[in-house]
């Protein structure tokens, strides 16, 4: 063999192997698990399997019942009604307690990024009662509005209220001198200002702050209905949780509280995700 081969191969091994591995197709397990919703579904069956072991290891279902026993407890519970009417009541009140939140948020957050008056009283409010527990409002609550929705909606707003306009008004002041120009030279004053230039821009932070608000309202709102969660004599699936409780009906308690999860893993998932899609990941602003 010559030199002038040697060569030749010596140089185009490197590339040939290069090009071979850029190429090189990946298996159906590696698309899979390149899949952000395969992986999730592995970690959810690896911790029900983690729970069914400990649950027949413990072997006492007034104490940890296992995940069939829940399952089965589920699918009784949702054929008879039961659990989707308290999820359905839980539901109302928290759509009403989170709307009214994110619109008292949105009003603030526009007063602030508009006025120094705005900004100091939405700095005064949130240094005072953002730290304060919404469950601490409860005695306040049973006094003001009574035993009913009234009170479960107060404490939602003030669940989503802050962390919302904290959130929001962030983003806000994040948003770069440019596109204030930009809205600017454009003539863009009040309203218009903050829905065409400061909102898609502070988008992500926004939708940040409507995850925290949703987090902190349903905990918030199963909390306050395992205190006071019986209204016109239905409560939601926190009272569901507590009455059966007290009946001592565990698997019915594990079973109240795995739907409170599913609902939470639903709107996380399915909901925001799409909204994310279609707004954040599609107008560029996150990878």
């Amino acid at each position: 063999m010559s030199n002038a081969q040697i060569v030749m191969r010596a140089e185009t091994t490197p590339a040939q192997a290069s090009t071979s591995e850029v190429e090189r197709k990946l298996s159906t397990l590696e698309l899979a698990w390149g899949n952000g919703f395969v992986r999730k579904t592995a970690i959810i069956i690896f911790l029900g399997i983690v729970w069914e072991i400990y649950g027949r290891y413990l072997d006492n279902p007034l104490l940890f019942p296992t995940l069939l026993d829940t399952l089965s407890t589920m699918v009784d519970r949702v054929a008879d009604g039961t659990i989707p009417l308290r999820a359905w009541t839980s539901l109302k009140v928290l759509l009403m307690g989170y709307a009214s939140g994110v619109t008292i948020a949105s009003v603030l957050t526009i007063l602030a990024i508009n006025t120094r008056i705005g900004t100091d009283f939405l700095e005064t409010m949130t240094a005072m009662f953002n730290p304060l527990p919404a469950i601490a409002l409860l005695p306040l609550a049973l006094i003001w509005f009574g035993l009913g929705n009234g009170s479960l909606v107060f404490v939602l707003i003030h669940s989503v209220l802050w962390a919302v306009a904290l959130n929001t008004h962030s983003g806000f002041l994040g948003v770069s001198q440019t596109l204030r120009m930009v809205g600017r030279n454009y003539g863009l004053k009040g309203l218009s200002y903050v829905f065409k230039i400061l909102v898609p821009a502070a988008f992500p932070s926004i939708l940040t702050g409507l995850k925290i608000g949703w987090a902190f309202a349903w905990r918030t709102l199963i909390a306050a209905e395992l205190v006071f969660g019986v209204s016109s004599g239905q409560g939601g699936l926190g009272w569901f949780i507590f009455e059966n409780r007290n009946l001592l009906d565990i698997p019915s308690v594990f079973a109240g509280l795995l739907t409170v999860i599913i609902i939470g893993l639903v709107v996380e998932n399915l909901i925001f995700r799409t909204i994310e899609r279609k707004t954040i990941r599609k107008w560029g602003l996150q990878s």
